[in-house]
């Protein structure tokens, strides 16, 4: 009976499973969740109108409460799929996809405006014009400057400032990358991250610094660790003056201890108190130790789109 059970629900649980719906595109603006305003709600429409009738090109938003586990990038193809947003021979439609519960927003965009409106300039618009606001819950202010700067980017007045330059770092100039997030990085985890790694690998660069022959691996070992930490916490340039420090500092004290009569002759009086060279036996070594919009009218043109845009949360 019991195994019956088991594969009738196997069977029929495909069919209890029911995808999210895409709701009826009613204007240009569609709020599930009743966040907005209605006169914002309005504002925006009309915007996104003028901008249609001088251009073609359609802008729609979708707020929705909850993606009810639905990936984000494949409900919002579905979307645009469903109110073919965008001129059949244009393919210049654009869906601003907003999962409020779920803290999610994506930017489709259309084929025809994958050109003016690249994946890395809707990453920058979600990043830089909509997730602050966001964050502080203003998310009438966030979806204005989405809009804004979507339409700006497609008419050409809004572009994403060039990327920072670290080529002054020289073979270091690849910790700009690992830099990119710790803008966002409150001060107080900064603070309490560097304590942490520094007392960590101190213990560690100590080891390395004094002992005479598993010290020199531990001393290349550590090479990454002393960029890439303090480097995602404080930035590439700040990571960089790190890792020199320790990697000439720590260097030259090495080598001077294995140069110099003076350096070796402490090397073998050990790091810990006992001897770092031969032990007494002569082997080896040892220590011790707002509502949806009401407009109406409104309709896709058939466009198609190909999961260009990008995709981010707050």
């Amino acid at each position: 009976m019991q195994r019956v059970l088991v594969f009738s629900l196997l069977l029929f649980f495909p069919i209890l499973i029911q995808a999210k719906d895409v709701p009826t595109l009613k204007g240009r603006v569609v709020d599930e969740t009743w966040t907005l305003d209605t006169g914002f709600v309005s504002a925006i429409e009309r915007q996104l109108k003028d901008h249609e009738s001088k251009t073609s090109n359609q802008l729609a938003v979708l707020i929705v409460p909850t993606l009810e586990g639905e990936v984000l990038e494949e409900y919002s193809i579905k979307v645009v799929e469903e109110w073919r947003l965008g001129q059949k021979k244009n393919d210049n439609g654009v869906l601003l996809l907003i999962a409020l519960n779920d803290r999610k927003i994506r930017i489709e965009v259309g084929y025809g405006l994958e050109g003016s409106l690249t994946d890395v300039l809707c990453h920058h618009i979600i990043e830089n014009e909509i997730k602050p606001y966001f964050k502080k819950g203003d998310y009438e202010s966030g979806i204005q400057n989405g809009v804004n700067a979507i339409l700006g980017a497609i008419e050409g007045s809004y572009t994403a400032p060039a990327p920072e330059d670290y080529s002054h770092l020289g073979p270091l100039s690849f910790l700009g990358e690992i830099s990119a997030g710790q803008e966002e990085i409150p001060y107080q985890v900064k603070i309490f991250i560097s304590v942490f790694v520094l007392v960590i690998l101190g213990i560690f660069t100590y080891v390395a610094a004094n002992a005479p022959y598993v010290g020199w691996f531990i001393y290349f070992f550590l090479f990454p660790f002393w960029s890439i930490f303090p480097t995602a916490i404080h930035g590439a340039n700040i990571g960089a003056s790190v890792f020199l420090t320790y990697a000439i500092g720590v260097g030259l004290y090495k080598l001077y201890h294995l140069l110099t009569p003076h350096g070796r002759k402490r090397m073998k009086k050990g790091i810990f108190g006992g001897s770092y060279g031969r032990s007494s036996s002569g082997s080896g070594w040892s220590s011790s130790g707002g509502g949806s919009s009401r407009s109406s009218g409104f309709s896709g043109g058939g466009g198609s789109f190909g999961g260009g845009g990008s995709s981010g949360s707050w």
